[in-house]
Formats: structure tokens, C-alpha cells, sequence
């Protein structure tokens, strides 16, 4: 049974999480929480294995307040923005969900509670292009690019065409994979070099988009 808090001071996303834990029976939901001093209470008294926390908080975010624990649970943070992502997997995140999330990506999320692994333990995704379904070792992607309905799969040997969208892809992918464009998510390893804003893989320059210049800057430390 893992023991959770959630803290999140939108009602709305407190009930969806709180619908999603009942729905799970290894989790006991503890307290939901509205602000980060309700929560310190819960803390104080009772022991708790994982938080699920909203990041866009009033007065102290999210983020600010996990550093602040002395005695820090797991956590798996939870926002309406993706800006944050990068500080958050830094604080060694469980996870990291954008909303609004579906029950199977929580359900995902939960699971690397569970078993104390990240996904990159599996080394391939399954795509279906060309009424196929194709197994891809992870080690083989170059990059993902958007193309309208469809992505493009850039492959060391082949290309294939997916009707996906790079924020499912975002889900599901291992964190050897970044966003760094609307269009464009790179394999981390397969990057060869930055130079101004642009990322140099295989024989290809991509572009880094604006919003996206925090993530790559922070993988570059």
C-alpha cells in the first residue's frame, strides 16, 4: 500500500486525482490538500510514501516547496505547464504529469513508484505505420518530427510515417528523449553538437524553439 497526499489548490484537479487514487487499490489516499501549509500538517503527523503535487501554486509553488521538506517523499508533480519539467525530473521525480492526464498515464506514473524503475528499463516502443505494428529499439531513433496529422520517425536505417501526436509521444517516450521544438523531439544520444539554436544529429541541423531553449540549456550543464 503506498500512503499519498495530494496538494493542488484547484478543486477540479483534486477531484480527478482523487478519483484516480480510488481507483487504484495500492494507493490509501491520506489528506488532499489545498496549499502547502494544510499539507505540512499532514506530514507532521502521518507517514507518507508519495505526494502527487501541482507545481502553480499561490504564495509557495510546488517546487519550491519539495526543496523545502527536510524529509522529502516521493514525488510526482503535476501542472498545466510544461516549463517546469526539467527542475522537476532535477528534484528526481517520480514523474512528472501534464494536465489534463488520462488514468492509464497516471496509472503509468504510479507504477514507477511501484516498482522503483523508470520505463528506460524497456529499450523499445511499438509504433504502427503501414497498417503494421513496428517494434523500434529506442537505440534506433534519431528523432521525431511533426507533419501535420502525422510524425515522422527518423530512424538510424529507415523512416517510418505514425499517426501520433509528439505530446502522446511525450508520454510514453523514456527521459533519453527531449522536446525541443513544437515539431521536433530529439534522442538525446544521438545529438552530436549545439551551435547557436540549433541541434546537429546525424546530417540533420534541427531547430530549438523559444519555449523549449530552458530544456536543452539545462541538459547541456
Amino acid at each position: 500500500m503506498i500512503r499519498c497526499l495530494i496538494i493542488d489548490d484547484e478543486p477540479p484537479a483534486r477531484e480527478v486525482l482523487e478519483s484516480y487514487v480510488a481507483d487504484l487499490p495500492k494507493l490509501q489516499l491520506i489528506a488532499s490538500c489545498t496549499n502547502a501549509v494544510e499539507a505540512l500538517e499532514w506530514l507532521d503527523k502521518e507517514p507518507i510514501d508519495l505526494i502527487f503535487l501541482d507545481i502553480n501554486m499561490p504564495k509557495l509553488s510546488g517546487i519550491n516547496f519539495y526543496k523545502s521538506l527536510s524529509k522529502k517523499p516521493k514525488v510526482i508533480f503535476t501542472t498545466a505547464y510544461a516549463d517546469h519539467a526539467v527542475e522537476g525530473f532535477e528534484l528526481e521525480a517520480v514523474d512528472y504529469l501534464l494536465k489534463p492526464f488520462s488514468f492509464e498515464r497516471f496509472v503509468k506514473a504510479v507504477n514507477k513508484v511501484d516498482t522503483g524503475k523508470k520505463e528506460e528499463s524497456v529499450d523499445f516502443i511499438m509504433l504502427k505505420a503501414d497498417k503494421k505494428n513496428h517494434k523500434v529499439n529506442f537505440d534506433q531513433i534519431l528523432y521525431f518530427e511533426s507533419i501535420g496529422d502525422y510524425v515522422k520517425v527518423h530512424m538510424k536505417d529507415k523512416t517510418l510515417i505514425i499517426s501520433e501526436t509528439l505530446r502522446k509521444l511525450e508520454e510514453i517516450l523514456p527521459d533519453t528523449f527531449l522536446r525541443v521544438h513544437k515539431t521536433y523531439i530529439i534522442s538525446i544520444p544521438c545529438l552530436e553538437y549545439v551551435e547557436g539554436n540549433q541541434i546537429k544529429i546525424a546530417e540533420t541541423k534541427i531547430p530549438i524553439g523559444q519555449s523549449y531553449r530552458d530544456r536543452v540549456n539545462n541538459l547541456l550543464k
